[in-house]
């Protein structure tokens, strides 16, 4: 399948390009060359198609999405230090108006399936159990802009049938280089013992493969987590049951 991985630079994005390579086709969208420097002294330099440009400019993400089947969409903005939420008029651009160009274009060249990358607590602090239909109840700014983001992707469906299928990682760690997003390192002495909402990159990037794949559903929102106990907060059952998601990140070892 052609498929418009939107994010691909990213610490998460490097794991979906190796994890599509030799089965699906990938046009690479990130927003500079600079973008790709981040990562390459650990998964090495990407040599496939590579798009670069602003996710908020609607004609470059259509032209982005034109002749693909699928997108991958997992785009983040972190704020740059020092700056106020009341000023940050890029995370508002990037988050929502970026991922309405990328569901608009999606409708407009009538892409089979778009896979969001959502995000959200896996241990709810009132003890509820988060389903597809429990929203993370904080209010930060980048908690804001995702849960939005999230209705965004489910207006989408209900109004003009995009077929999209919303992924809610909480903090993606790589269970076989040891550390996490940050590159700080995972547990040991001096390191970050294990904590519940955990999920190996690569096995995030198995469950994009594999949402961009199934036909059992034509919108849902999954999370997914790799940690023990998981199934008891949060609907990481669900995802194993909709996409055959098999957990393989060792994680224990870091606890």
């Amino acid at each position: 399948m052609k498929t418009a991985v939107f994010g691909a630079a990213g610490w998460l994005g490097r794991a979906v390009l190796a994890n599509f390579a030799g089965r699906h086709e990938v046009r690479a969208f990130d927003y500079s060359p600079k973008a790709w420097e981040n990562w390459n002294d650990i998964d090495g330099q990407w040599q496939g198609e590579t798009v670069n440009g602003d996710i908020a400019d609607f004609a470059t993400v259509d032209q982005t999405v034109a002749g693909v089947e699928g997108i991958v969409h997992m785009i983040l903005y972190p704020l740059p230090p020092g700056t106020k939420e009341e000023d940050a008029t890029a995370s508002w651009l990037v988050y929502l108006k970026g991922l309405w160009n990328v569901l608009e274009a999606a409708r407009r060249h009538q892409v089979k399936r778009v896979v969001h990358l959502g995000s959200c607590q896996t241990v709810h602090p009132k003890g509820v159990f988060f389903s597809s239909e429990v929203r993370r109840p904080d209010s930060s700014l980048y908690a804001v802009c995702k849960r939005l983001q999230e209705e965004m992707c489910r207006q989408f469906y209900d109004g003009y049938g995009v077929s999209t299928i919303v992924l809610r990682p909480d903090y993606i760690v790589d269970s076989r280089l040891g550390i996490g997003r940050y590159r700080e390192k995972l547990g040991g002495a001096g390191g970050n013992p294990m904590r519940p909402g955990w999920v190996c990159r690569h096995d995030l990037a198995e469950a994009c493969r594999l949402a961009l794949e199934t036909d059992q559903v034509d919108f849902d929102v999954l999370h997914v987590v790799g940690t023990p106990g998981a199934d008891q907060t949060c609907n990481v059952g669900r995802t194993r049951q909709v996409l055959g998601l098999e957990f393989k990140g060792d994680l224990e070892q870091y606890r």
